[in-house]
């Protein structure tokens, strides 16, 4: 049975987040998902120092978010990440960003990792260690 692993990463918005609109500034939210990133790989050991351990690295290639609502200074917003399996060498992530004290949802957004090896060729194929991990979480 396929399983769905997904954290929640809880973030305080600061005043040095926020631009002369009093509203989080839209580079930010990149960081909030890179945040919610490293909590995962914490959470389910997928983490970059274990990934490079391993022989690779798994840079960004592509990033995306959508805008609904603006948090403000002060906000308390919860970042959800949620792995999204997938058959190729990739590694995907999905993202909601939810505002704790409005209740809603601030943004979604989706990101992709591709595998290189240590010479920074693309790697085509699934490395070994990433099936096994995907094996392990039955994903």
């Amino acid at each position: 049975m396929k399983q769905v692993l997904k954290i929640e990463k809880e973030v305080l918005i600061r005043f040095n987040e926020v631009d002369s609109m009093g509203i989080v500034w839209h580079g930010h939210y990149v960081t909030y998902f890179e945040d919610a990133r490293e909590e995962f790989g914490r959470v389910y050991d997928l983490d970059y120092l274990t990934i490079v351990k391993h022989g690779y690295y798994v840079p960004l290639v592509n990033i995306d978010f959508s805008f609904k609502s603006p948090l403000t200074y002060g906000d308390r917003a919860i970042v959800e990440i949620t792995y999204l399996p997938c058959e190729t060498a990739k590694i995907l992530f999905s993202y909601r960003i939810l505002s704790v004290d409005k209740k809603s949802v601030i943004a979604t957004g989706s990101s992709t990792q591709v595998f290189l090896d240590r010479s920074m060729d693309l790697v085509l194929y699934t490395p070994d260690f990433y099936l096994q991990w995907q094996k392990l979480h039955h994903v």
